[in-house]
């Protein structure tokens, strides 16, 4: 193997100062932003003239945990109608005029066939929002973002602002499909649909457990989709922005806001709820993966995923990773035994000299872990250990891995002197 493949990944600085050398010089919206405003909503359309009116109406409905309306000035929309062919421009346009006192922006634009996709859109978007929230010079304010075939709760901005208030850098929302459309998915595609939405919930509860996260503790979810989720305006300049990538851009986004130490809260306060149609307007969505749902159900074919054995040796060599790193940061990385380096490196299959090079260069955490995923991706060794199981049969092997680590904790906390069944990392 050519190349050192745990310091392939860019660094996040070179991405920072790109992202602000390449800021665009030019606004999608004339109109400058309230002083009020604390909170950027983006919304991109394409085609969504039967949703939208549910869509808008909801975000012009929000309320705070007291009931009361927010004030229309500390929040804004932008919708951003690309490509459409049919009337989701004058729709958003016409609900503007009809709410005066919402503050909707609405973009019309044709793009070019090879840069007409959602990562291009949703960055286009974003980038906006966070030149209007700059401009006003409050830290902290929040950019926030849906789809146009979605509708959030009423306290939708209350939640966020609440998570962010909290100390997060950015909030994933819990995003759950239409009951009506759900309920109209033949047996098969939904019961995978469930089964997937159950396992990897599982899969978090096994975290909880084994490796927590510092910051996002239980209870939370799995999730942070383009429908719902939220970004300080800061956390998504250092960043570097919405990657632009055609499809799946919020796990990339997810993926560089990790990379950078954002503390990200997986809220089951924000929630939003959208469609479960099997003809999305996004490629790698949800839709596309309801369609594979109903394909294997077809062809009456399980949906193959990581098993429990493979899901609990990921978490702990994770936990360990993440001590050394402590270690490390602490200024101790040469107190390590050498031993207890080699024999982590051996467990993740990479090798030692680029570990111990990947530990000492690595900013955050979580660069330090894509590091290291990268390399187990290149190698291949990783992947070599394990199998893919259906997921049936996965989700009644964790479900089993669950019991036994509550009852451990339970037996920890009973020698302590202490009650319950929390997660704990023992």
């Amino acid at each position: 193997m050519q190349g050192n493949c745990l310091t392939a990944i860019p660094s996040f600085v070179a991405e920072q100062l790109d992202y602000d050398a390449l800021q665009p010089r030019f606004s999608l919206i004339a109109k400058p932003p309230l002083p009020q405003m604390r909170v950027s909503v983006i919304v991109p359309v394409r085609n969504e003239a039967e949703m939208l009116p549910k869509t808008l109406q909801a975000l012009a409905d929000q309320i705070d945990f007291e009931g009361n309306c927010l004030d229309a000035r500390s929040y804004e929309v932008i919708v951003l109608a690309n490509n459409c062919t049919d009337a989701s421009a004058a729709i958003a346009r016409q609900f503007a005029q009809q709410h005066p006192q919402f503050q909707l922006h609405v973009v019309e634009q044709t793009l070019p066939p090879e840069t007409a996709h959602i990562g291009q859109v949703r960055r286009m978007l974003m980038d906006e929002a966070h030149r209007r929230l700059k401009g006003l010079g409050q830290r902290r304010s929040i950019i926030a973002s849906t789809d146009g075939d979605s509708q959030v709760d009423r306290q939708w901005i209350a939640a966020m602002r609440y998570e962010i208030a909290q100390g997060a850098d950015a909030v994933g929302g819990r995003t759950v499909t239409h009951r009506a459309e759900r309920a109209a998915l033949d047996r098969a595609t939904k019961t995978s649909y469930l089964r997937f939405v159950g396992y990897r919930y599982l899969v978090k509860q096994l975290e909880d457990y084994l490796d927590p996260d510092p910051f996002d503790r239980a209870p939370r979810h799995y999730q942070f989709f383009g429908a719902n989720f939220a970004v300080t305006h800061e956390t998504y300049a250092l960043a570097g922005g919405m990657p632009l990538v055609p499809t799946s851009e919020d796990v990339a986004f997810h993926q560089a806001i990790v990379k950078v130490g954002a503390k990200v809260r997986h809220s089951m306060l924000m929630r939003v709820t959208t469609s479960a149609r099997h003809k999305g307007r996004a490629a790698l969505g949800l839709a596309d993966r309801l369609s594979q749902f109903q394909t294997l159900g077809q062809r009456q074919q399980s949906f193959l995923v990581a098993s429990a054995a493979e899901v609990r040796a990921k978490l702990l060599v994770r936990r360990d990773l993440r001590r050394c790193w402590v270690q490390a940061t602490s200024g101790h990385l040469r107190a390590l035994a050498p031993q207890r380096l080699a024999q982590l490196a051996n467990r993740l299959t990479v090798p030692l000299t680029e570990l111990h090079e990947a530990i000492e260069q690595s900013v955050t955490f979580g660069e330090l872990v894509q590091r290291v995923e990268h390399c187990q991706q290149t190698m291949g060794m990783w992947q070599q250990q394990w199998m893919a199981v259906p997921i049936e049969m996965a989700i009644a092997d964790l479900r089993l891995c669950l019991h036994q680590q509550r009852q451990q904790a339970l037996a920890t906390d009973a020698r302590r002197g202490l009650g319950g069944s929390r997660p704990c990392a023992d």
